[in-house]
C-alpha cells in the first residue's frame, strides 16, 4: 500500500515539475530592448515664474495648463496643475504645441492668465506676477 502512494506522489510532483518547466520554457528571459520602448516624452514647456519689484522666483505658486483642441464630435482636452520649484521654475511634460492657457496662483501676488502660442518642444515662457494693491 504504501508502493501506491509513493508511486502516485511521485508521478504529481513529476508532473508539478514538468509545468514548471514548460511555464518556464514559454517566458522570454531577455529584457525588452530600446526598439520596443516607448519613446520618452520630448516637449517639455518650462515656465519661470518671478514677482514683486525685486522679481524674485515665486516658489510653491501653482501653474495651470489648458488647451482644447475642437473637433467635429468630441474635443481633446489637455490639463495639467503643477507647482513651481526654489528657482520658480515649472516644468509640464509632454505638453502640447500650439495655443494654450497659463494661469498662476500665488499666496501674496494677483493671479495671472493669458493665451501662449507653444511652437518650439523645448520653450521657456517668463511669466513676472504683481502685488495687489494695498486696501486701507
Amino acid at each position: 500500500m504504501t508502493s501506491k502512494r509513493w508511486n502516485s506522489w511521485t508521478l504529481v510532483l513529476l508532473g508539478g515539475v514538468a509545468l514548471a518547466a514548460a511555464l518556464c520554457a514559454g517566458q522570454d528571459q531577455s529584457p525588452p530592448s530600446k526598439k520596443d520602448q516607448a519613446p520618452a516624452p520630448t516637449n517639455k514647456l518650462t515656465i519661470e515664474v518671478t514677482g514683486g519689484d525685486s522679481n524674485r522666483p515665486v516658489e510653491n505658486a501653482s501653474v495651470y495648463v489648458k488647451t482644447v483642441e475642437q473637433h467635429l464630435i468630441k474635443d481633446k482636452k489637455f490639463e495639467v496643475n503643477v507647482k513651481t520649484n526654489q528657482e520658480g521654475a515649472a516644468h509640464v511634460p509632454d505638453a502640447p504645441l500650439g495655443k494654450v492657457l497659463i494661469q498662476v496662483v500665488a499666496d501674496g501676488f494677483k493671479p495671472f492668465g493669458h493665451w501662449y502660442e507653444i511652437t518650439d518642444p523645448k520653450q521657456v515662457i517668463k511669466i513676472h506676477l504683481d502685488r495687489p494693491p494695498k486696501w486701507y
